[in-house]
C-alpha cells in the first residue's frame, strides 16, 4: 500500500516520462508513427512468405467470420506478442537508462517502467486499430467484442508489467539478464502458436510438454485475441477468468520482487 501512495504522489512525474517517451521516440523521423504499423508488418511478411509460401502453410478458418487469410491470422498473433516483447525490453532498460535521474532524485522507481507500458500501450492501440479496421473490411463481425478484446489489451499490460518491473530491477544487478532475455523471449515466441495453430502440436508432445504449451499464457492471450478478431466469436470465459487471474498474481510477484531489489538500486547503478 505504502509503494501505491508513493506512485500516485508521482503521477505527475509518470505523465511527464510517458509524453517524453511519445514525442521522442521517432522525432526527426520522416514516417514518424507509421513505424509503429511497419515494424509488426514486416515481421507478417517475413512469416508469410517463410511459412505460407515456402512451407504452405494454411490459417484456420475463422468460424463465424469465414476468414482463411493467413496474413490476418498471423497479425492477431503477432501485434499482441510484439506488445509484450516491446514493454518486457523497454522495462528492463528503464533504470539503466535513467541511472543519473535515480541517483539524484528520490521519487516511487516504479515510475519509469509504468511509463515505458503506458508509451508501449498508445502504440499497441494504433496497431490494434489499424488491425480492426483491416479485419472489418475481410468482412469479419468483430465490432461487438472490441471492447472485450480493448479488456484482453488491458489484461495483457498488467501481465506484461509485472515482467517489466521484475527484469527492471534484477537487470541492474545482473547486466547480463539483457542478452539473457533475448534468448529467453526467442524461445518463447516460438513455444506460443503465433505462426502456427495449436492443432499442430496435438500428439507430438509429451503430456506435461503439452499443458505447459497450452496453458502457457501468452499461448492463450493469442488464441483469445484471435477468437475475438480473427474468428469474431466470443473468447472461451474460462481462458478469460485464467488471464484475468494469472495477470494480477504476475503483476503483484514482479512488484514484490522490484520492490525487494529496489533498496539498493541508487547504489548499484
Amino acid at each position: 500500500m505504502g509503494q501505491l501512495a508513493e506512485l500516485r504522489r508521482s503521477q505527475n512525474l509518470l505523465w511527464n516520462l510517458t509524453l517524453r517517451e511519445l514525442r521522442a521516440k521517432y522525432r526527426r523521423s520522416f514516417l514518424g508513427w507509421a513505424w509503429s504499423m511497419l515494424n509488426p508488418l514486416s515481421n507478417m511478411l517475413i512469416y508469410w512468405f517463410v511459412f505460407g509460401v515456402v512451407f504452405g502453410a494454411t490459417a484456420p478458418r475463422g468460424e463465424p467470420s469465414g476468414l482463411q487469410v493467413y496474413a490476418l491470422y498471423l497479425l492477431a498473433g503477432i501485434l499482441p506478442w510484439g506488445f509484450f516483447s516491446l514493454v518486457t525490453n523497454l522495462g528492463m532498460g528503464s533504470l539503466l537508462s535513467n541511472a543519473g535521474l535515480v541517483r539524484k532524485v528520490y521519487f516511487a522507481r516504479e515510475t519509469l517502467v509504468f511509463a515505458q507500458v503506458i508509451f508501449s500501450f498508445v502504440q499497441f492501440s494504433i496497431e490494434m486499430a489499424l488491425l480492426c479496421v483491416a479485419l472489418l473490411i475481410a468482412g469479419s463481425p468483430i465490432l461487438p467484442w472490441i471492447p472485450v478484446a480493448f479488456f484482453m489489451m488491458v489484461l495483457l499490460a498488467i501481465y506484461a508489467s509485472g515482467f517489466a518491473l521484475a527484469l527492471a530491477a534484477s537487470a541492474v544487478y545482473f547486466r547480463d539478464l539483457r542478452y539473457l532475455w533475448t534468448i529467453i523471449i526467442q524461445v518463447m515466441f516460438f513455444a506460443t502458436p503465433i505462426i502456427y495453430p495449436p492443432d499442430r502440436l496435438d500428439g507430438r508432445l509429451s503430456r506435461p510438454l503439452e499443458l505447459i504449451f497450452t496453458w502457457n499464457p501468452m499461448a492463450v492471450f493469442v488464441q483469445a485475441f484471435r477468437h475475438l478478431l480473427y474468428s469474431g466469436t466470443s473468447p472461451e470465459w474460462g481462458h478469460l477468468g485464467y488471464l484475468t487471474v494469472v495477470s494480477v498474481l504476475t503483476l503483484i510477484a514482479g512488484w514484490f520482487i522490484f520492490v525487494g531489489l529496489s533498496r539498493r538500486i541508487a547504489e548499484e547503478l
